[in-house]
């Protein structure tokens, strides 16, 4: 495998500098700071990601007043009580995407916190008592308790938590599979995500990075090289 300071290099070059790359890198996750998240930001994180899937991601964003008006802030407990007609009435509301599928995910998963709540105290401690190294892991249980949130989807909703994580981006897959890892060109499968992992666990061990730096620096290291006002505005962890 590339040993991960030609990647770093490569990505220095395309992006004007070391200083220029570390300007573009996201801030430090702290891990206190997902200590002490409410649940209902948890939960709203989560609707976010499933409703931007397949969606523009600005309309999400210009739209989202209305939809933390529609589910009531977002609280699990109280949403986990309302009745069928209450989510019935969500579909025909303005405030929001109508998309029946994903505003009944918000349901399930507002049980799904709650549950998490009661087994750690919190979602957020969940989060925090996870390591970085186990990511697939995470990612398993979001997936098989959660609601829609396999896939790319429980990954960026674990990068806008905070979590310290990497992302298997067209990009970041290009550098891996550019470095030498023998995986799919889209990886799916348990097997290609845990090759992924082992990757990356031992970049962290040997750079000391982040895993978020890791799979940021990867994405800027090959593909189409964008230039930074351009990044500043783009969805996910394009290059």
């Amino acid at each position: 495998m590339t040993a991960f300071k030609t990647i770093r290099a490569r990505a220095e070059k395309r992006k004007g500098g070391a200083d220029a790359l570390d300007r573009l890198l996201p801030p430090k996750p702290k891990p206190e700071a997902l200590r002490d998240l409410a649940d209902d930001r948890a939960l709203a994180e989560m609707t976010k990601r499933v409703f931007s899937a397949g969606f523009a991601w600005r309309v999400i964003e210009t739209k989202w007043p209305g939809f933390e008006e529609a589910f009531l802030g977002f609280k699990p407990a109280r949403l986990s009580f309302e009745p069928d007609e209450f989510w019935e009435r969500l579909t025909k509301d303005t405030r929001i995407v109508r998309n029946g599928a994903k505003i009944m995910s918000v349901r399930r998963n507002a049980r799904f916190v709650q549950e998490i709540a009661k087994e750690h105290g919190s979602f957020g401690k969940l989060l925090v008592s996870w390591p970085s190294s186990d990511e697939v892991g995470l990612l398993e249980l979001l997936a098989k308790r959660g609601d829609r949130l396999g896939g790319a989807t429980g990954q960026m909703f674990l990068r806008f938590m905070g979590w310290d994580g990497f992302t298997t981006s067209k990009d970041v897959v290009a550098c891996l599979r550019g470095a030498g890892l023998d995986v799919a060109e889209a990886p799916t499968s348990k097997r290609d995500l845990m090759k992924i992992q082992e990757q990356f666990n031992a970049w962290a061990k040997e750079t000391g990075l982040s895993y978020a730096h890791l799979s940021r620096i990867c994405a800027f290291s090959v593909g189409e090289n964008y230039e930074t006002q351009r990044l500043a505005g783009m969805d996910g962890e394009g290059s």
